[in-house]
């Protein structure tokens, strides 16, 4: 009995197993039907066809003209007259595919899909796992991708992580492998991948990191490039050559089990050391060119979704987000340089000369150089247009000679700002608070605090004289009452990138910031001043059109309000005296209305001065690349004459406006 009941078991459990493996089949059958039933009563049956007939749109229209086209952008100004173009490298160094040494295709195919040869574009087992992923993650996390999939995706699609692009590259791909040869394809693969830093295709990769033609690198050497496209920003041999190194270890090692290469192959190739010749490329080689590149790349990069961001919650998150905005960054920049774009600009090239002209006959006295012949005393300026918001003029520095990158310091450079940061942080946001300009406030010592530059204090003072004469005390007790946090709210809603968690205590109420603000921020702040309140984001790209006349981008800036509009009537009307009373007096416009505010660092390392009219509102800066002092330098100083002497220039021809009244406490009431 006991010899049955143990069959009896047995039996029971072999039926359980059954029933749970059958359970399970009918588990993923529903599954299956659900899934096509959502595919279909869904709408993505009709989708995935339109993409599926779009692919083969692109591959039957393409040619080996399709991945080696470079064609030039061109930039025009305000007036529609040509101010520069652009045009990439790609066709210089393009090769064919006998000319790609055998060690490049070898150590690429290794590393990057081994099955190449094998497939027909797609790696079905790769793009399960990817799906896998997928699922577990809630977005597209691993590649799968094969590299006739990649070149679908950098010849005709975005980065973006979705699962139609992931559809619609496959879809290219595979017709790809049906009007391409394996050679060609790796040949078009080769010439258009990204390897970082600008360099697109191995050629130009082979010079601009080796200052070799390709035909000249060594095993190492060539692994080693080809180690940069799987994660150009993370391999950055600029950045962190040790891990472009690792990864080129493990691509000799694919090699060698490949049997490629032989283990004395091998072994000689991971010990030599790596020794980059780098050489900044001078496609950018003016203050307008630098600007325009960074204002349209980044409309570039909205348009793939990408979400720009000022705040964030770590460190880690910052640097994260940095890496991402760099490597979408160099992508949105080739396509610029090799799209053939029609670039429309804000950029008046008369106000661009005066502006540069102001900045340079004023610091001229100032001779010194760096050991690259760059002047080290150094001034920028930018200049909005008040009734559209766009950049009229930047200028990022001295004008001089040179055959290297040009530093654009009017948005590339961040300085502590003094003083002329007041406005924006303190007394702006307190005017919304119920302040006015004749509230009496009390100058005296502040425990912790700072001093002022006169080295008195002048008890009972109006918010007005505090203002006109920049008042340190003033500004410390008033931020703290509203405390630094609301304070750093009002730029961060302006759009300031450099602003730290560090930055949440009170000597910035005096300019005392982690890293600093830059001209073009200021400027921008300052405009949304005099625009009731009303922040625009600054840009000179009023258009954007590919060279068949379809339009990519025609949109006026982004625009918020951040400051309420009686407060920044009231703030104006305080800083006209600055100009009469103040800190700049004498420096006020003949004929028409002006505003503005100095500011200067402790032991004069930074002079500002930031002003405007109805017309204009216009920055500059002054202080040397690598902080030190500047004999006699003040916001009223070499800043406030260069803005006097341009904007002097500009409003010339121009009648007479005054600003808009604030309304009076009662009128605000009612209102």
């Amino acid at each position: 009995m006991a010899g049955k009941s143990k069959n009896q078991k047995k039996r029971k459990k072999k039926h359980r197993g059954f029933w749970v493996f059958f359970r399970i089949q009918v588990f993923f059958i529903v599954l299956v039907i659900a899934a096509l039933a959502y595919y279909y009563l869904g709408g993505y049956g009709s989708q995935i066809s339109e993409m599926h007939a779009e692919a083969v749109n692109y591959v039957q229209h393409s040619s080996r003209g399709t991945f080696r086209a470079s064609q030039t952008t061109v930039v025009y100004d305000a007036y529609g007259d040509e101010i520069t173009t652009m045009s990439g490298e790609k066709d210089v160094y393009y090769l064919s595919y006998d000319e790609i040494p055998e060690n490049v295709k070898t150590a690429i195919v290794s590393i990057e899909d081994k099955k190449f040869y094998r497939h027909h574009g797609i790696d079905y087992k790769a793009i399960v796992r990817a799906v896998w992923a997928m699922l577990r993650n809630g977005e597209v996390t691993q590649g799968g991708s094969t590299i006739t999939q990649q070149l679908a995706r950098t010849a005709f699609l975005t980065n973006d992580r979705t699962w139609q692009r992931k559809m619609e590259e496959i879809f290219i791909a595979a017709e790809l492998e049906k009007k391409y040869s394996k050679e060609q394809i790796l040949e078009f693969y080769l010439n258009n991948i990204y390897f970082g830093n600008g360099f697109y295709g191995i050629g130009a990769a082979s010079r601009g990191y080796f200052d070799k033609d390709v035909s000249q690198l060594t095993l190492s050497e060539a692994a080693y490039l080809c180690a940069l496209p799987n994660n150009p920003t993370l391999y950055n041999p600029l950045t962190d050559p040790q891990k472009a190194v690792e990864r080129r270890d493990r691509i000799l090692e694919q090699m060698l089990e490949d049997k490629k290469i032989t283990y004395s192959d091998y072994s000689s190739a991971k010990k030599q050391e790596i020794t980059i010749i780098y050489t900044p490329k001078t496609i950018e080689n003016n203050y307008v060119e630098t600007y325009v590149n960074y204002c349209a790349t980044r409309i570039l990069m909205t348009q793939r979704g990408f979400e720009f961001r000022t705040q964030f919650d770590s460190e880690e998150e910052r640097q994260a987000y940095n890496e991402a905005y760099q490597e979408l960054y160099d992508m949105c920049n080739h396509g610029l340089y090799s799209g053939g774009y029609r670039i429309y600009t804000s950029i008046d090239m008369q106000m661009q000369q005066q502006l540069q002209t102001a900045v340079d006959e004023r610091l001229q006295a100032f001779t010194e150089v760096n050991e690259e012949g760059i002047y080290t005393l150094q001034g920028a300026a930018v200049c909005i247009d008040n009734e559209t918001g766009y950049v009229k003029a930047i200028v990022g520095g001295r004008n001089q000679a040179y055959n290297g990158y040009t530093l654009n310091r009017a948005y590339q450079s961040y300085r502590q700002p003094g003083s002329a940061i007041k406005p924006l942080l303190v007394y702006t946001p307190v005017l919304e608070r119920g302040y006015t300009a004749d509230t009496i406030v009390v100058d005296e010592p502040v425990e912790g605090g700072p001093s002022n530059a006169s080295g008195t204090y002048l008890g009972e003072i109006s918010l007005r004289y505090a203002v006109e004469h920049s008042v340190n005390t003033i500004a410390w007790k008033l931020l703290e009452e509203i405390t630094p946090e609301v304070g750093l709210s009002y730029l961060q809603e302006m759009n300031f990138n450099r602003i730290y968690r560090e930055d949440n205590q009170l000597a910035i109420a005096v300019g005392g910031f982690t890293q600093g603000v830059s001209p073009l921020e200021m400027a921008a702040a300052y405009a949304a001043i005099e625009n009731d309140g009303v922040y625009r984001e600054p840009t000179c790209i009023i258009a954007i059109q590919e060279a068949n006349g379809n339009e990519v981008y025609n949109s006026p800036p982004n625009e918020k309000q951040v400051y309420r509009t009686n407060a920044a009537r009231q703030m104006t009307d305080i800083l006209t005296g600055v100009l009469t009373r103040g800190t700049a007096a004498g420096y006020s416009l003949a004929g028409t209305d002006s505003a503005g505010k100095t500011g200067t660092t402790n032991s004069y390392k930074d002079g500002w001065f930031v002003g405007y009219t109805r017309y204009y509102t216009t920055s500059v800066w002054v202080g040397y690349d690598i902080p030190k002092k500047v004999p006699g330098l003040t916001g009223s100083g070499y800043p406030a004459q260069i803005w006097y002497r341009y904007m002097t220039e500009i409003h010339q021809e121009l009648p007479g406006m005054a600003f808009v009244a604030p309304l009076r406490q009662e009128e605000e009431q009612q209102e």
